[in-house]
């Protein structure tokens, strides 16, 4: 085996992932600062300015993310993920200082464009930098510092928020240091990580791929040298000039979405899809009922980021030490299959009105079965499957596909819930995940120690006249 220089790539990945910490951050914090900036803003009573303030992060996303990948095939991996950092910098700042709901509304747009640049740049620069043998852990970081920053939002919330007494009404809470002051320190927290993530992206190098691309061979051979020696950098660099060789540079919207390239940015699409529409976040509209019928007083929000985020936490591990040895396709089957199964389970109980242990048990087996598979592969696949040539704009595209699927879970699912009930909910989340087995088995190919020149060939062959 290669002797690469995991300390150079560890850190340049830990480094990247920051971007995916953030993410998970910026996504959770609201929800524990909700209360407060909702009496803040005098919002309260008004369900229409309540939800524009949770979901206006969601248009930033849709933004941030098409934005990405056409400006990274441009001008680079690195400096777009600057800019993601300086955007989460500003939001962070923005958001607890502002004094106006509109200003409140434009840093959470900002945050959001933070979010959905780093969605697409953290897990793509990874699987650039990084040898096919460990490329699969290594994105998946980015997952588990997304893991880290939602547990992270959470604890702030609750230390934050913990000392407001139960009894106290709204005139009290709304004239209370948390009220006015605290609520704002849960935003500003995040100015730690997105300033260390600005700076830090300045001491890490550009994707060799993408200068490779841009003609800098030399300099990219200098950073595939740091990481597996000489003979390494120039059989890496001898690949991917092999499948950049007769090719523009610049590619086309046209040829993006051509028959040839079609097929293959659909699975990137369907899978990034099926990442929101799997039905987890289910799971978590209905943790509260589920966990108070199992016995817990959901007051005590220290026991639900104890079991849900240690399982998302330990199971994300799991995912990253076993990725590259079972791959990602096993995976993904096992995830799809046993969703459903739960869900079937989950949907049962709650047509037979039973609770308590049963489902609560249930319940953190999704957990477990989501951040083991469909969580952190989804990245994985859609970082490494789609050529060089416009790996960031196809990638762009498979995230913003994500977020409008993200998008449209938040509006379908109170309508599933009205017509359908808790049963009929479960049950047709249950029924996609029947659909994404399916797709999963017949349509994705495993890319598991596989080199990204290697999966472009076998996925994108330069002379497609004959037909397998």
């Amino acid at each position: 085996m290669k002797n690469y220089n995991y300390t150079f790539l560890l850190f340049i990945c830990l480094v990247a992932a920051l971007g995916g910490l953030l993410f998970g951050y910026d996504w959770v914090v609201i929800g524990g600062a909700k209360p407060f900036y909702e009496l803040y803003f005098n919002i309260s009573n008004t369900p229409s300015l309540q939800g524009w303030a949770i979901s206006s992060a969601l248009i930033g996303c849709i933004i941030g993310a098409a934005l990405a990948g056409f400006l990274a095939d441009r001008f680079g991996r690195k400096r777009l993920l600057i800019m993601s950092a300086l955007f989460f910098t500003i939001s962070a700042y923005g958001s607890g200082a502002a004094v106006h709901f509109n200003y409140f509304i434009i840093y959470r747009i900002i945050g959001g464009v933070g979010i959905g640049m780093a969605s697409t740049l953290s897990p793509m620069f990874i699987a650039e930098v990084t040898p096919p043998k460990t490329r699969g852990m290594f994105v998946s970081i980015n997952q588990l510092t997304i893991v880290i920053g939602i547990l992270a939002a959470q604890i702030t919330n609750m230390l934050i928020s913990e000392s407001i007494p139960e009894e106290f009404s709204q005139i009290q809470i709304s004239h209370s240091w948390n009220g006015q002051t605290g609520w704002r320190w849960m935003f500003w927290s995040e100015l730690i990580p997105a300033c260390l993530f600005f700076i830090l992206m300045f001491f890490v190098p550009e994707s060799p791929r993408f200068l490779i691309k841009k003609g800098k061979s030399d300099k990219a051979k200098s950073i595939l040298t740091k990481v597996g020696g000489r003979t390494y950098a120039d059989l890496e660099s001898e690949k991917v000039e092999d499948t950049l060789n007769g090719n523009k540079p610049e590619v086309s919207f046209k040829e993006i979405f051509s028959k040839r390239s079609s097929t293959i940015l659909s699975i990137g699409i369907i899978l990034a899809v099926f990442q929101q529409w799997c039905g987890i976040n289910i799971i978590f509209n209905y943790a509260q009922e589920i966990f108070t019928a199992a016995g817990y007083n959901m007051n005590d929000l220290f026991m639900n980021i104890v079991i849900t985020g240690s399982i998302n936490l330990v199971f994300t591990v799991i995912a990253m030490l076993s990725i590259d040895k079972i791959g990602r396709k096993k995976l993904m089957l096992y995830g799809a299959g046993s969703l459903s199964l739960v869900y079937l389970g989950i949907g049962s109980m709650y047509a037979l009105q039973v609770s308590g242990w049963p489902m609560l048990i249930l319940v953190l087996l999704a957990i477990a079965a989501y951040a083991v598979s469909i969580a952190p592969v989804t990245w994985v696949i859609i970082s490494e499957i789609f050529p060089n040539r416009f790996r960031g704009t196809a990638m762009a595209i498979s995230t913003f596909s994500l977020w409008i699927a993200s998008a449209l879970l938040v509006q379908t699912f109170p309508l599933l819930n009205k017509n359908l009930g808790a049963s009929g909910t479960f049950w047709v989340y249950g029924f996609i995940c029947v659909l994404g087995f399916m797709f999963v088995y017949f349509r994705l190919p495993e890319t598991k120690n596989k080199s990204l020149e290697e999966i472009e060939k076998s996925l994108f062959p330069k002379n497609p006249t004959k037909s397998s």
